[in-house]
């Protein structure tokens, strides 16, 4: 009898690398429409279907088995979001966090498990929306900066350009650990590169936004290059405290909504502020 010959383990059809840009890069197109030449409801609803994804990722890492919770979730980061974005009250506004406040603690209430579970229970449902709704309600609103689109923009590049450039400067040259309890492979070295990105990218996005002087340009590259740093950071310690390597699967090669928008989710709100409150846009 012969030996049964084994045969070599099947290739992934896909890299990693490959497969995020196979995700990603029929996306573009309508992503660039939205922000520059849509109407203007349509960027901002499409920022609202991710909060509404993002909240509901951000309870399934807490409350996988509850459906409801993880619903909930969703549901109250939409209402923040569409309250901040749409509404822009300060009643309407009040009136949503009551909605939310009193929801989670009568959800909270009538859930079985033991009560020394309460505490981070009513945590998670009452960070998430202000967490998920509030942060990303800013990349709607830079749409409305003049010209059109091109703050959002510049809200990506100094989101992934910083993160890309870390990530290959770190892998290059990164030696001392940022922070190795949260991500072992982040670096200082790292982490300067990203920040040097950053303003390299808002440098070059100043030409086209009337207004911005280069000083400007330098200080909300230095900002908004630390904040989505900081975003990184913070979707990490919450992955990590909850035991799951993606908040989610909808984008293959990327993990969830939270995965891709860690940052964004920080720079969104930097440059929001600065165009509104120091450039009074």
């Amino acid at each position: 009898m012969t030996d049964a010959i084994e045969e070599p383990p099947a290739k992934k059809w896909l890299s990693g690398t490959t497969l995020r840009v196979v995700t990603v890069l029929p996306l573009i197109p309508l992503i660039l429409w939205m922000m520059f030449a849509a109407p203007p409801w349509v960027w901002p609803a499409f920022v609202l279907v991710a909060i509404a994804i993002g909240g509901y990722e951000m309870m399934a890492m807490k409350e996988p088995s509850s459906r409801g919770l993880r619903a909930w979730g969703a549901i109250t980061s939409l209402l923040f979001g569409y309250t901040v974005v749409f509404v822009n009250d300060a009643a309407a506004l009040y009136a949503a966090i009551l909605i939310i406040v009193l929801g989670s603690m009568t959800w909270s209430l009538l859930q079985e498990d033991p009560l020394h579970n309460a505490s981070v229970r009513i945590g998670w449902l009452l960070g998430t929306p202000i967490y998920v709704g509030g942060t990303l309600s800013a990349v709607a609103m830079v749409r409305s900066f003049d010209p059109t689109g091109a703050w959002v923009l510049l809200t990506m590049v100094l989101a992934w350009g910083s993160d890309t450039s870390a990530y290959f400067v770190g892998r290059t040259y990164g030696k001392t650990k940022l922070a190795p309890r949260i991500s072992p492979k982040k670096t200082l070295e790292g982490s300067a590169g990203g920040l040097a990105a950053a303003v390299v990218g808002a440098m070059i996005m100043s030409f086209f936004l009337p207004g911005m002087q280069l000083l400007d340009a330098v200080a909300l590259g230095v900002l908004g290059g630390a904040a989505g740093q900081a975003g990184d950071l913070m979707v990490s310690v919450l992955k990590r405290s909850s035991g799951v390597k993606d908040s989610g699967g909808i984008l293959p090669g990327h993990g969830g909504i939270l995965d891709r928008v860690d940052a964004l989710a920080f720079t969104g709100p930097a440059t929001w502020v600065y165009g509104h409150f120091i450039l009074g846009l």
